[in-house]
C-alpha cells in the first residue's frame, strides 16, 4: 500500500507539473520562468495547549454574553466562527507552482504582471516569516505576499530589480495579529 501510495504521489507530481508547463504555454507562450519554486500556500504554525484554551474561553464568554443578552443571532455567530476557524487552523496547506516570468509573477494559477506593481520588498527572517511583498495598484489587495519557502532570496532580489523598485514595506495590522495570535 506504501509504495502504491508513493508511486501515485509521483504521477499526481508528474500530472501538476504538466499542466504547470501548459498554463506558462498557453499563458505566455514559450517564455521560461526565469525561477521556479514550490511552496505551501501558508506556512503552517504550531500551536500549544494555552493558545486552544484561551481561544475557546474568549470564544465561550462571547457566546455566554450573546444568551444572557438575549442575542441568539450573536451566538449563533460566534459558534459558526469557532467552527469555521477550527477547520482552518487544521486545513493542510497546499501545495502551490510560484514562478518569476519576464512578464510577472505567477502564483498557483494566477498570474500578476509587473505593470500593476508599484515595488517590492522582501521579509526574510530565518525563523520566521519569508516571502515576497509586491505593493500593487490595487486598492482592494495593495500587498501581494508570495512564499520563499526554500529558496535563496538573494537570487529572488536580484531577478525583480530588473523589473520593480524596491521599498520597504512596513507588515500591515493584519500581519503582525496573525504572528502574534499564531493565526
Amino acid at each position: 500500500m506504501y509504495i502504491s501510495q508513493n508511486k501515485k504521489d509521483e504521477e499526481d507530481q508528474k500530472r501538476k507539473q504538466s499542466e504547470v508547463d501548459s498554463f506558462y504555454q498557453k499563458n505566455r507562450g514559450e517564455e521560461a520562468a526565469l525561477l521556479h519554486w514550490r511552496a505551501p500556500e501558508f506556512e503552517v504554525t504550531d500551536r500549544d495547549h494555552k493558545w486552544y484554551f484561551y481561544v475557546t474561553a474568549i470564544l465561550l464568554i462571547i457566546v455566554a454574553y450573546a444568551i444572557f443578552t438575549n442575542s441568539l443571532i450573536m451566538a449563533i455567530t460566534f459558534i459558526l466562527i469557532g467552527m469555521v476557524g477550527y477547520i482552518y487552523i487544521h486545513k493542510e496547506p497546499r501545495i502551490l507552482d510560484f514562478a518569476l516570468t519576464e512578464d510577472g509573477i505567477v502564483a498557483g494559477r494566477e498570474i500578476y504582471d509587473f505593470a500593476d506593481m508599484k515595488s517590492f520588498w522582501i521579509f526574510y527572517e530565518e525563523d520566521g516569516l519569508q516571502v515576497v511583498s509586491f505593493h500593487t495598484n490595487s486598492y482592494l489587495l495593495p500587498y501581494l505576499h508570495v512564499p520563499i519557502h526554500d529558496q535563496d532570496p538573494v537570487k529572488i532580489r536580484e531577478i525583480l530589480l530588473e523589473y520593480l523598485s524596491e521599498e520597504k514595506h512596513e507588515p500591515g495590522i493584519l500581519e503582525v495579529l496573525d504572528r502574534v495570535l499564531h493565526l
